[in-house]
């Protein structure tokens, strides 16, 4: 049966009806361990009935990997229905596979191209879905989107907020080739957007004037915690507190600690002696990240699927207002990919 939603109804009725059944919970730390690091997700993100095969399992090191160039839109669509994580209302919550990007060139497979027949096959009729949230192409996690625009205005506001007032709303989780020095800790940098030999590229800049600003440099924040190492590679949770492309991966450049298969930004962190540098980001061209042979054999990968790895960094937790102003923020989580989950195995992190 169709409904149609009224402004009056995206008040605190609906918002109570959204909200009634997902959990709350005391923060991200604990979202962490409430997701069950090292577990396999229960979905594996497979296009239902497709009987296309992507190659022998010595090819597929990565289980769970979204490859574009074998679906079509119906099993795109398939695929992202099967990713649903909740549905209450206007909202539609998805746990994203790595590789597929938000927004492309007309005629590209994009989440925004395959909208209108994920809603139709969501029951929503003609409310079409509109993107709320969502990580980058390379990212996997959660994706908020919603048929309500009254909805999208609230908890757009509740994020431009949270902003203002320096309160993460998003928990990633990475995986970094390295371990960070400190175990917790704020990373601040200036950062622009600058085209290299064709790219589009972001590059810190230090310290920034204020002709820099106007110019489109922004200063930028993230918090870090990292939750278990082992093998010489960290578990780290990544908490932005300013929206910038590639933050975090650039944040955790800045840190000498890349996040495994970043083969955009990897290539600025050097070694000489067994100690780590940065390299100019100016002069530094993106290139394969390249891995010490004791990690490509600890994750049981041939050098050729190395340098086929996908970035491990996952939209873990989005906290969203309450139904009430007062009312403790409401946490989302979104499973590991199993990709994810493989690596964690094999590098043997342990939780501190």
């Amino acid at each position: 049966m169709r409904t149609d939603f009224t402004p009056e109804m995206v008040g605190c009725c609906i918002w109570g009806h959204i909200w009634s059944s997902w959990r709350r919970g005391p923060g991200a730390r604990a979202a962490l361990k409430a997701a069950g690091f090292g577990t396999w997700t229960r979905h594996q993100l497979q296009p239902r009935g497709s009987s296309k095969r992507s190659g022998p399992p010595r090819d597929q090191p990565f289980p769970g990997l979204l490859r574009l160039e074998d679906l079509s839109r119906e099993e795109l669509v398939d695929v992202l229905r099967a990713a649903v994580v909740d549905q209450k209302g206007p909202l539609v919550t998805v746990n994203k596979p790595q590789g597929l990007p938000v927004t492309g060139k007309p005629g590209d497979l994009t989440l925004l191209s395959v909208l209108p027949e994920l809603s139709q096959s969501l029951g929503l009729g003609e409310r079409e879905l509109q993107v709320v949230r969502a990580p980058g192409k390379d990212c996997s996690g959660l994706v908020l989107l919603s048929s309500c625009p009254q909805t999208v205005s609230r908890i757009q506001k509740f994020f431009t907020h949270s902003r203002r007032v320096q309160r993460p709303t998003a928990t990633y989780c990475a995986i970094t080739d390295g371990i960070p020095a400190t175990s917790e800790g704020k990373i601040q940098a200036a950062l622009k957007l600058e085209h290299i030999d064709g790219v589009d590229l972001v590059v810190p800049v230090k310290p920034p004037s204020r002709k820099d600003i106007l110019e489109g440099v922004k200063r930028t924040v993230s918090h870090f915690r990292v939750m278990a190492t082992g093998s010489g590679c960290a578990l780290v949770q990544l908490q932005p507190l300013t929206v910038f492309p590639s933050q975090l991966q650039v944040h955790m450049i800045l840190q000498l600690c890349p996040v495994l298969g970043d083969h955009t930004y990897s290539a600025r962190v050097s070694t000489v002696l067994g100690q780590r540098f940065l390299l100019p980001a100016e002069r530094t061209k993106p290139q394969k990240q390249v891995l010490d042979e004791a990690l490509i054999r600890c994750l049981r990968l041939t050098p050729s699927q190395a340098a086929q790895l996908p970035l491990h960094l996952h939209l873990h937790c989005l906290l969203l207002p309450g139904p009430r102003p007062q009312d403790t923020p409401i946490e989302l989580l979104a499973p590991l990919p199993p990709y994810f989950s493989r690596t964690l195995q094999c590098l043997g992190l342990h939780q501190r």
